[in-house]
């Protein structure tokens, strides 16, 4: 058996996080065939990446309306989809239909009816859809399914979950396509996919029933009004005012963003440092969430994307005791250069506290790469030859359904004021 062929499409800060690993640490797996995006100078600069910083001949590129013309000539088996996010569902569907396999960066796609016809898609097809999920592979996420799947605290009745999201990483959201529901679905789907999809590796359940509220409270120009700024500009780049911004990012000063944004934009207008207090903005940036799950147990959620410093506190009750845990990571800005920094860990504390004896800690051990070491280990779950996962951490289709699902009702529930049953949302196929 030959080569895996490859294919990429979305060549944005996302993508050198595959692309990268594939031609540096898989070349005997897999193989690098092209890139497709609708930047012809964002797919130049990505050429320019592979051979300066992985020693690999550039690939063939074409743009987004010859995505049909790259399979039929390339022959990849399997495509990567890096791009923005409304549109994952358009070559995810195209892929496999087309008879290749595929691997979609989170979240799959943004609401309920692309999720049908992805779903639709893959049981028409008889493809393979892979969701990257990475946080599944960080050794205390995986920690923390052990303990449960082990026992430890008996049933878990409850949960309470809280993201925080700093003012650097927090902050990007709000400065780039993120900005605007319409491309990202809001934090909900497009950022809170990761720790719904936690929640149902931890338990080892899926959402049935969701309610949600939230706002713009803090981004936003009528806010910075409110709170008596005066002061604005629309893009940090060339403006007086945005020196004085904490909040501003200053392309021209980061050489990776200035390659792949700044030099690019003249080709489709895209701004990637738009004013976090800028108008335009219609996601949301405090959130809360109730959910039920199938195995009856109950979620309270918050992100909140302002906040002093990054990272999670969650708690689990359980019919034998308490697990509290609290993960501090350090802030980024996506697409910075530093690919090691995203959700790479500061501190981290479990706390096991059983119903009748003395609590405990639990040590995990971390390693290299981004989010705690479980980087690497998802890409090779990716590209690297099969093995055996007692923790199923590889997410097929319908975790990466299951996961926007709990962020889609809750967008609904925000618009109706309503709780949303999930089930209502989609069609799974027999047998699911």
């Amino acid at each position: 058996m030959g080569k895996k062929r490859y294919a990429l499409v979305g060549t944005g800060s996302r993508a050198e996080f595959f692309y990268g690993a594939l031609v540096r640490d898989f070349r005997d797996q897999g193989e690098l065939v092209a890139f497709c995006d609708s930047n012809v100078t964002r797919m130049n600069y990505a050429n320019s990446l592979l051979q300066e910083r992985y020693d690999h001949a550039p690939v063939q590129t074409y743009r987004a309306e010859q995505f049909q013309e790259m399979i039929s000539r390339e022959k990849p088996d399997c495509v990567i989809v890096t791009s923005m996010d409304r549109t994952h569902h358009t070559y995810i569907i195209k892929a496999m239909e087309l008879g290749c396999d595929v691997i979609s960066e989170k979240p799959m796609t943004i609401d309920e009816d692309k999720c049908q016809d992805i779903l639709d898609a893959v049981e028409r097809t008889g493809k393979n859809l892979r969701v990257a999920f990475n946080y599944r592979y960080a050794p205390h996420n995986t920690k923390i399914r052990e303990l449960i799947m082990d026992g430890v605290i008996g049933e878990v009745n409850s949960v309470h979950f809280e993201w925080l999201l700093d003012t650097q990483h927090g902050a990007d959201y709000f400065r780039r396509w993120h900005r605007d529901k319409r491309n990202s679905g809001g934090l909900l789907v497009h950022k809170s996919t990761h720790h719904f999809d936690l929640v149902n590796f931890w338990l080892g359940s899926e959402p049935q029933t969701v309610f949600a509220m939230g706002d713009l409270r803090f981004y936003g120009k009528e806010n910075a009004e409110r709170r008596g700024e005066t002061r604005f500009y629309q893009r940090a780049f060339g403006s007086p005012a945005a020196k004085e911004d904490h909040f501003a990012l200053h392309l021209d000063q980061n050489p990776y963003l200035k390659a792949m944004y700044l030099d690019a934009e003249h080709e489709d207008g895209y701004q990637r440092d738009q004013s976090v207090f800028g108008d335009g903005i219609n996601i949301e940036d405090t959130m809360g969430v109730m959910v039920q799950y199938r195995s009856k147990a109950i979620l309270t959620y918050s992100l909140n994307a302002y906040l002093p410093w990054e990272g999670f506190q969650v708690v689990f009750n359980g019919s034998k005791g308490r697990l509290e845990v609290r993960v501090v990571e350090k802030p980024y800005v996506n697409g910075g250069g530093e690919k090691s920094q995203e959700g790479a860990v500061k501190g981290i504390r479990l706390l096991v506290i059983p119903m009748f004896d003395p609590a405990y800690e639990v040590e995990v051990e971390t390693g290299e790469g981004g989010h705690g070491g479980g980087d690497p280990v998802l890409l090779r779950d990716l590209f690297g030859p099969p093995a055996y996962d007692r923790f199923n951490r590889a997410a097929s289709h319908i975790d990466g359904a299951m996961s926007i699902l709990t962020g889609i009702a809750g967008n609904r529930s925000i618009k109706t004021g309503q709780a949303v049953k999930v089930n209502e949302l989609v069609r799974f196929p027999s047998g699911k």
